[in-house]
């Protein structure tokens, strides 16, 4: 008998598709034909028929199990009498019917959201009615707007959220008070990007001694304070039904979709200068070599005596004579003086931990009043930066270790270690380009860093630190501590933002709770999510396979279940807001590079594939495609080691760090898809030719190369997954303003 299973279609703008199986197993790829009566996100059962010549399964829809109610958005047009909506999203495939009369409330061009009523069969186009209108195309924002409908982030808060927000103190009072550590005279500041709206951090730093005598151990008395979220948000209450749904906050240039209300985010939970606020404190003792001694958590009460910026406190740092230190004082310069020191102390920890540390640049958008790009700019990371990071990190690391030590269920942040495939695939890679280097079979991090260092002054070092990160897992939250692969961590989590991060606000519940003596569970919320359903699902599955009942499950089963499930949810909505940011800045990009139509511009390959260069601009830092029928009148080869193409005739190369000159040809804004074509190449301006342009003397080097080798995994780059690298992921993520100014782990 067949193989079939039940998982949800993933719709492709080529006109096929794939299901992602509900027990996590490889996609099933479905053939056109199979893709005109389903659509994108629907749930189906789907029965394998065949493999390619690659081993990869082709499936047959057999039952469609349910239709996703997610609405459509698209553009409506007339076309020969006939109104249709043609979807923003293309994976949708189909462009959907309006019935006559149905398009009374929109005008033609105008974007609109669309509900469906009549579901696509084999020879008939999917029905709806138009739901909402928003506006027209051009019209600012409107990008920002396709992109939470695009990607369900919900965007307003429900009635009794709000309701029960105003009904919250405009300030901290007296009853709030109680039973708290009294901070307010230690001068916690905060350390945050000129354009922060709200502030979840707070740190302060002095030299201390631990024991006496000849025992005693010089170091540094680290306090970080956090933002008491907890107290505000009580468990299961409408607030916190809504940011768990939410789960993270979501950063768009020019606005954020907050995770809590305004009135918390920006007011009663902001760490805002000179106002007492609630909060929870890590406080540490750091030793002189970098290593957390000791730590205690409690609730505190606190008031913050200086907000300062990231470039001021780098200044300061870089001249304490100067015009930012005179402004600030002796006292507040000597205070940021000790921070410096602890993290110094914690750098060389990080160091001989042999931590993954690989140098990105990162960009800011720069918008106008009207929300289009004026231009784009690296954003640089500077000392103060690495300060806070390494503060924040050293909480995150206690607070794994309390919620363990607990012996409670909490949420941690794991990355785990490169898989055997990609593990493979690196190694192919660092041979075939004489690296003389390589990873074992169980790597460590330090591995990894080390050939970082060895290869930092080589011309391709970009392209050898661009592919150690692709071959990186994605960091996920999960009740399962399994470490941090990337930050050399034994046990990490999230305990430092829980405005803009429900796993943080679950920390910070678990840490209370073994501080009172109890145990803490997870509010029972009334829609349980698709995380939990698709839990319940695999579990099921998994336990049917095994010849275990599945009904009725052990007490500690189901809690870990739900902790499991409140995992998968809160890493596919940090996925979910991640794409969501992507797709609005793409669609800035394409705005923004239509003006410059047929402009000659110099920059560098940052990513090869099988049909072509993906190419990043020097002068503006946007990405766009060189197809490759546009390398020349020959036959270009991939060559998954190498990560290059070359042509078989003429033996050019294009690999990752291949300087190119490439002329903008086309801008496509529904695809977000800019493509160029290479102008002024002899051979490839930048492009390495090989010795023989036969060819003859290369295929004799990679046989010696490959001889007795592995044979070739997988190729680890999809051009829909092109973005979806991780080891970034493993640093903080910003703030209202603090976006790309602290890397996220």
């Amino acid at each position: 008998m067949l193989e079939e299973l039940e998982g949800t279609v993933q719709g492709h703008r080529d006109g096929h598709g794939f299901v992602s199986p509900d027990d996590g197993s490889a996609d099933i790829y479905l053939p056109p034909n199979e893709m005109r009566a389903v659509l994108h996100k629907d749930r189906v059962k789907v029965r394998i028929v065949r493999s390619d010549r690659r081993g990869r399964p082709e499936g047959r829809v057999v039952e469609i199990v349910e239709r996703s109610q997610q609405p459509i958005i698209g553009r409506l047009l007339q076309e020969s009498g006939v109104w249709i909506v043609a979807p923003e999203d293309k994976r949708y495939g189909q462009d959907v019917l309006i019935p006559k009369g149905a398009a009374q409330i929109a005008k033609s061009g105008q974007v609109v959201v669309v509900e469906l009523v009549g579901p696509p069969a084999l020879y008939t186009q999917p029905v709806g009615r138009i739901k909402e209108v928003l506006g027209e195309v051009d019209d600012p924002g409107m990008e920002i707007e396709i992109a939470v409908r695009k990607y369900s982030v919900p965007h307003e808060f429900s009635q009794p959220c709000l309701a029960l927000a105003r009904t919250l103190p405009d300030a901290v009072t007296e009853s709030d008070m109680q039973g708290r550590i009294d901070l307010r005279d230690v001068p916690l500041v905060t350390i945050d990007g000129e354009d922060a709206r709200d502030f979840d951090d707070a740190v302060y730093c002095e030299p201390a001694t631990r024991g006496r005598g000849r025992s005693a151990v010089k170091g540094w008395r680290l306090l970080v304070a956090i933002a008491d979220v907890s107290h505000y948000v009580q468990n299961g209450s409408a607030i916190d039904i809504d940011a768990y749904d939410r789960a993270t906050s979501v950063y768009f240039p020019r606005r954020v979709i907050p995770m809590l209300p305004e009135k918390l985010s920006n007011g009663l939970c902001s760490l805002n200068p000179e106002v007492e606020r609630l909060c929870m404190v890590c406080d540490m003792f750091v030793s002189q070599a970098g290593e957390v001694l000791a730590y205690q958590f409690y609730p505190a009460v606190m008031w913050s005596h200086a907000r300062f910026t990231y470039n001021e406190v780098a200044a300061i740092l870089a001249n304490t004579k100067g015009p930012e230190a005179l402004k600030r004082g002796k006292d507040r310069v000597d205070n940021l003086l000790n921070l410096l020191g602890v993290y110094e102390s914690l750098a060389q920890a990080r160091a001989q931990r042999g931590a993954v540390d690989f140098e990105t640049t990162e960009t800011q958008i720069v918008c106008d009043d009207n929300g289009r790009i004026e231009k784009i700019i690296p954003r640089t990371r500077n000392v103060a930066h690495r300060v806070i990071e390494e503060a924040m990190l050293a909480a995150n690391v206690c607070s794994a270790d309390f919620i363990a030590a607990g012996k409670q269920f909490g949420l941690y942040r794991v990355h785990e270690g490169p898989t055997p495939e990609k593990i493979e695939v690196l190694r192919n890679y660092l041979r075939a380009t004489g690296v003389g280097m390589t990873i074992s079979d169980e790597p460590s991090p330090g591995e990894f860093q080390a050939i970082a260092n060895a290869t930092k002054e080589r011309p391709d070092a970009q392209q050898i630190h661009s592919m150690l990160l692709r071959s990186m897992q994605q960091a996920i939250y999960t009740p399962i501590n399994s470490g941090h692969f990337g930050l050399a961590f034994e046990g990490y989590t999230h305990f430092t933002s829980p405005i803009r991060r429900y796993p943080d606000l679950l920390v910070h519940r678990v840490i209370k709770a073994i501080l009172n003596g109890t145990k803490y569970h997870l509010p029972t919320l009334p829609i349980p999510g698709e995380a939990h359903a698709k839990l319940a699902r695999r579990l099921e599955k998994s336990n049917a396979a095994k010849g275990e009942a599945a009904s009725k499950p052990k007490k500690s089963s189901g809690e870990m279940m739900g902790w499991q499930a409140a995992g998968l949810h809160c890493s596919a909505n940090e996925r979910r807001a991640d794409e969501a940011s992507r797709d609005v800045e793409a669609w800035l990009k394409c705005k923004y590079m239509h003006q410059h139509l047929g402009e000659e511009f110099s920059g560098v390959v940052s990513s090869v594939t099988s049909f072509g260069l993906f190419v990043t601009l020097d002068a503006l830092f946007v990405e766009g495609l060189v197809h490759i029928t546009e390398l020349g009148g020959e036959y270009y080869r991939f060559d998954e080691a190498r990560q290059e193409l070359r042509g078989e005739r003429s033996g050019m190369r294009y690999a990752i760090g291949t300087r190119v000159n490439v002329q903008v040809s086309r801008v496509d804004l529904d695809g977000r898809r800019i493509d160029f074509r290479l102008v002024n190449d002899d051979f490839g301006q930048g492009a390495r030719p090989v010795a023989d342009k036969s060819g003859g003397d290369e295929r004799q080097r990679e046989r010696r190369v490959f001889k007795g080798s592995a044979p070739e995994a997988k190729a680890a780059q999809q051009p829909a997954r092109r973005h979806g690298r991780d080891v970034r992921s493993a640093k903080p993520r910003p703030e209202h303003g603090k976006r790309n100014s602290r890397k996220r782990k």
